[in-house]
């Protein structure tokens, strides 16, 4: 098969200019990736076809002739991943068969598989205590079943193990710059009535997504904590959004019980251990530094300094 992984190189000849194919063109991260690989001249090509259709995969690969593949398509529900508990035959179709067979199209086309994935898998327990410091590893087993959408992510990375090809990246509550755009973590919490105040690891996507389009030229694989180090809450992002964006914005708390009367499925809240990630990355900011360089100061409009 001939998968080079993990910081190999296929051959000892010149690196061949690298090209794209990339699946999830109509979603956020899909859609942020296209445009970053337009920035930096990587040729790229949005997958046609579907996930769970292998004719459909192989056609596309052979048609494109990618050195790597991304896969941001899936389910998450809309407006939330409450939809998912409705919907599970269309959830399980996308975010297990599709990506596992998009996984097996790759292997056995020798190629690197970056994919996606989620962090919300796991939820605070005795062994990793909220506020303690202590995140999960990538090897920790998932252990938050409280909405199906997780379930189903949860399962496809345990199977996805067996794929040496597969790089899976953790991402957790997705955080750009565009402060309009509905599926970013931060304009969702500014809109909603009331927010519960839970530290997290969080993705900011303007730093991360360029470090996995470099973990694809690197052919790194294996499973990733895809987050900024360290936790944030919903009101410490919520302080710096009223002193950088607008200093008039109020908002009300409720606690996890008051919460759970008003959504479906209980949500995934938790702290990633990022030393992996560090390590391959040591220019990774913090999760609050992240914010402020990547998020608040480019969107400032107070006289904050």
């Amino acid at each position: 098969m001939g998968v080079a992984t993990n910081g190999s190189s296929a051959s000892a000849e010149p690196a061949p200019a690298f090209k794209f194919l990339i699946y999830g063109r109509t979603g956020w991260i899909g859609g942020l990736l296209g445009k970053l690989c337009a920035q930096r001249g990587i040729p790229f090509t949005y997958g046609a076809g579907r996930l769970e259709n292998r004719a459909q995969l192989e056609a596309d690969i052979d048609e494109v002739l990618p050195t790597h593949v991304f896969n941001a398509a899936g389910v998450t529900g809309r407006p939330n991943v409450d939809w998912c508990e409705t919907h599970r035959a269309e959830t399980i179709r996308a975010n297990v068969c599709g990506t596992l067979t998009l996984a097996d199209v790759c292997r056995g086309r020798g190629l690197v598989l970056i994919n996606y994935a989620t962090g919300c898998i796991f939820e605070y327990d005795a062994g990793h205590q909220l506020g303690s410091g202590v995140g999960f590893k990538e090897e920790d087993t998932p252990n938050f079943v409280g909405s199906f959408y997780s379930k189903t992510k949860a399962m496809v990375e345990e199977l996805l193990k067996n794929y040496e090809n597969v790089c899976t990246l953790r991402v957790r509550m997705p955080i750009s710059s565009d402060l309009c755009n509905p599926r970013n973590f931060i304009t969702k919490i500014t809109r909603y009535d009331k927010v519960v105040d839970i530290p997290n690891s969080m993705t900011i996507l303007d730093e991360l997504l360029p470090i996995s389009i470099e973990m694809a030229k690197r052919n790194l694989t294996g499973i990733w904590n895809f987050t900024n180090p360290g936790a944030v809450s919903h009101n410490e992002i919520l302080e710096m959004y009223r002193d950088y964006i607008d200093p008039n914005f109020s908002w009300k708390n409720f606690t996890l019980e008051e919460q759970a009367k008003v959504i479906v499925a209980p949500r995934s809240n938790n702290e990633l251990d990022c030393n992996k990630l560090k390590t391959e990355f040591p220019e990774l900011l913090s999760i609050k530094e992240s914010l402020i360089k990547h998020v608040f100061k480019p969107n400032q409009k107070t006289s904050k300094a």
